[in-house]
């Protein structure tokens, strides 16, 4: 790398700093300001040992509050978490979780459609072209996916079709053991799927979760055809399964071989309810299919912390606990550990701030966590 494109980076990273930084100080003002804040955090104000309004200057100043408690999304009124700045804006509700006791909401206005057409200029237009329709193989009910996997589409002109998946229901299979009826709800998606490309719509594009693209590639196997021969040619994906040998494993045995040699492009992404969708690094055969991945700045920033202290961020290359950060106007979050592990990253020219790769789940929680639902 030359001195000349270091310098290029080290400056997008000092100006992504600066953005984040006046991008925090914008959002605690929104949402502790009497006038524009959630009846929630001007409820929590009273209970902090500093004013966020006067002491939180840029990012850094988030370690002045404990964590978010995820805890805090069960049960309602839901209405607490909508700002006063929003409070005459129709509102959606987003749950996740759910299969023990009370699922988490989240209330949302535009975040969804705000994230998912940032995300859609980092789609490659020789792949998802525009006006393409698409397909959802995932889940649907109140998750935020489904509507933003659609609007994404819309967004860039095509129609989506969908099809019904209850993941709460795929959890209760497997704590059950009921493999067979595990298997046979996961055909009856499949099947849904394969009736739709198989209709004429002219799908070129698709989400799926890892390890539903493996089992729509051996059902299209079945019938003598493939991906890629049934006309998709770019897919957005996520999950935790993504690890560079399944990555492998899929471009070269299921996708028609590196997007090089014709095959189908696909791009990992990782996401939740609460922090949006993080992109990926291109992922090449070049680099092991490594997946780094980028949170949105400055509505997002992830870091990889310390397993025992949650204010010290890991050396680059280092392992540590996924942190999350989310400020939009609608929602915020100062500060909440995921499940997951993973390794820091350096900014590179695309993202110029921290990434994470060899996401997985938190190695205390791993056990008792049930993953890899759909």
């Amino acid at each position: 790398m030359s001195e000349s494109t270091v310098g290029n980076i080290d400056t997008a990273v000092l100006t992504a700093k600066e953005k984040l930084d006046a991008h925090t100080y914008e959002m605690v003002q929104w949402h502790f300001h009497e006038s524009t804040g959630s009846p929630f955090w001007l409820s929590k104000k009273s209970e902090l040992s500093f004013d966020p309004l006067k002491e939180v200057r840029g990012f850094d100043d988030l370690k002045k509050f404990a964590l978010f408690e995820d805890d805090w999304l069960r049960g309602g009124p839901v209405r607490r978490w909508v700002p006063k700045g929003l409070a005459d804006r129709p509102t959606y509700v987003f749950e996740t979780g759910g299969t023990t006791g009370v699922p988490k909401s989240r209330v949302v206005i535009d975040d969804f459609r705000i994230d998912y057409e940032m995300f859609s200029e980092t789609l490659p237009e020789e792949f998802f072209p525009k006006g393409a329709n698409w397909l959802m193989l995932g889940p649907s009910g109140p998750r935020r996916l489904r509507l933003a996997v659609e609007h994404l589409c819309q967004h860039r002109g095509g129609i989506c079709f969908c099809i019904d998946l209850d993941p709460r229901w795929v959890i209760k299979l497997i704590k059950k053991g009921w493999m067979e009826h595990l298997e046979a709800y996961k055909k009856h998606c499949i099947d849904q799927a394969i009736t739709i490309l198989n209709a004429g719509h002219e799908i070129k594009c698709m989400f799926t979760t890892p390890k539903l693209l493996e089992s729509l590639a051996y059902g299209l196997a079945e019938q003598e055809t493939s991906i890629q021969e049934i006309g998709i040619t770019g897919i957005f994906s996520g999950g935790t399964e993504f690890t560079p040998q399944w990555t492998r494993f899929c471009v070269e045995e299921l996708l028609g071989g590196p997007t090089e040699d014709s095959g189908v492009y696909m791009t990992p992404t990782y996401g939740n309810t609460l922090m949006g969708l993080a992109c990926s690094k291109p992922v090449t055969a070049a680099d092991d299919y490594k997946i780094s991945y980028y949170a949105p700045q400055p509505r997002a920033a992830v870091e990889v912390v310390e397993f025992d202290d949650h204010t010290q961020v890991v050396d680059y290359g280092a392992t540590g606990r996924v942190k999350l950060y989310t400020m939009t106007r609608e929602f915020f979050v100062p500060g909440f550990l995921e499940r997951d592990e993973g390794e820091r990253e350096m900014p590179f020219a695309k993202f110029p701030w921290d990434g994470v790769s060899g996401v997985r789940p938190f190695h205390r929680l791993a056990s008792s966590t049930t993953v890899g639902v759909y």
